[in-house]
């Protein structure tokens, strides 16, 4: 029989700490093991392994190439597989800045852990005080003393949405009423489908069935994403923007830093006339943005290539299809506190071609100067 794995994740070592030892004592039998990369850069490596009871295990240990990849793959995975004779339950306490899904798919795809490992949640642990700045905040992790290996450029803001939005579950720490409340309307608004929990409080089973990770991508990426819905607590606002007609690129880009900086938090799929085939990606936090193709639209392949889709995906094409267009969609949601949602709306509605734009068809958007291409073309190229 496998034995349930939980993931716990998050950036705030304290609470994410907290958690574990409440999942500790709540299973008895039960053994967390937490690879601390603060000297990651140099390949050193400190694993610590502990039950209820304290700690069983510390060692230094040194990897090939310093990174979160190899301490997944080449003591991770190991020390799971070696403990399933002995634990009840095994919780992978992730170092700060470590984002769930990579270990989450290394976990459920390794060809050692098939029937042997069981993962049963992913949890990310937050602080009420410190998430609503830190969603907020443009620094880099490099400047926090947080970044998972030698280059690392990712943003705090960036990987904490990650690590909240990729969640089973989420759980917040804090003795701060308002700052509790504060913390869950947020969290409402962000990931509404996923439970969020009060430490302290009943926690989230982690030793019933498996969860499966490509359910578990499906939440997160674009052309799948399950977005949040218009809504309004307190201060804090989620708008909504389904349109079906293409956006003009550089009305659109000259949109983008507005956009950005007055919320948030934004993300959705989108297309632009001069991409009318390919399927766009937005992901925008803390006023930092990202653009990516996500791959050709449903509607411009072949039927017989559908087939080779996931599910979700083409559930999610169903849902966004109309007759003309097929399943391309603007779709963008933004979150923050008092948003001018009429202004938001009114001004994405003025990117959209207009109808005399959109009846001069594809091969005049072809000619349109695209301001996004230095993105959207960049092509690697050999050292």
């Amino acid at each position: 029989m496998s034995v349930p794995v939980v993931i716990v994740a998050g950036l705030y070592a304290a609470a994410r700490s907290a958690l574990v030892d409440r999942l500790l004592a709540e299973h008895p039998g039960s053994v967390a093991i937490h690879h601390d990369l603060e000297e990651v850069t140099t390949g050193r490596v400190r694993r610590v392994v502990r039950d209820a009871t304290g700690v069983l295990d510390l060692q230094e240990v040194r990897l090939a190439h310093g990174c979160v990849t190899c301490t997944v793959r080449e003591d991770l995975i190991p020390q799971l597989l070696s403990r399933t004779s002995s634990a009840s339950l095994l919780i992978a306490d992730l170092w700060d800045s470590v984002e769930p899904r990579a270990v989450a798919e290394a976990l459920a795809w390794h060809e050692d852990t098939v029937n042997v490992l069981r993962l049963t949640g992913v949890l990310t642990a937050v602080d009420a005080a410190g998430l609503t700045e830190d969603l907020c905040c443009d620094e880099h992790l490099a400047d926090r003393g947080k970044p998972a290996a030698a280059g690392d450029e990712r943003y705090l803001a960036e990987v904490l949405a990650r690590q909240i939005e990729y969640a089973t579950g989420v759980v917040v720490s804090g003795s701060g009423e308002e700052d509790v409340e504060l913390a869950l309307t947020v969290l409402g608004h962000l990931t509404p489908t996923t439970p969020a929990d009060v430490l302290g409080l009943a926690l989230p089973s982690v030793t019933g069935a498996g969860v499966d990770v490509e359910t578990l991508a499906a939440r997160v990426d674009p052309a799948t994403a399950q977005l949040p819905c218009d809504a309004q607590t307190g201060e804090i606002s989620t708008v909504v923007w389904h349109r079906l007609r293409p956006l003009h690129p550089r009305r659109f880009f000259d949109a983008v830093d507005e956009l950005v900086t007055e919320t948030v938090r934004s993300r959705g799929r989108f297309w632009l006339a001069n991409r009318h085939e390919r399927l766009l990606a937005w992901d925008a936090v803390a006023g930092i943005v990202s653009v990516e193709d996500a791959g050709p639209w449903l509607v411009t392949l072949p039927e017989a290539a559908w087939e080779l889709e996931s599910p979700a995906r083409r559930m999610a094409a169903a849902l966004d299809w109309n007759d003309i267009l097929g399943d391309r969609v603007q779709h963008l949601v933004f979150t923050g506190p008092d948003l001018d949602r009429d202004r938001i709306l009114s001004l994405l509605d003025s990117c959209l071609l207009t109808e005399q734009e959109a009846l001069a068809g594809s091969d005049v958007w072809a000619g349109y100067q695209d301001p996004f291409a230095f993105v959207l073309d960049l092509k690697e190229t050999p050292a």
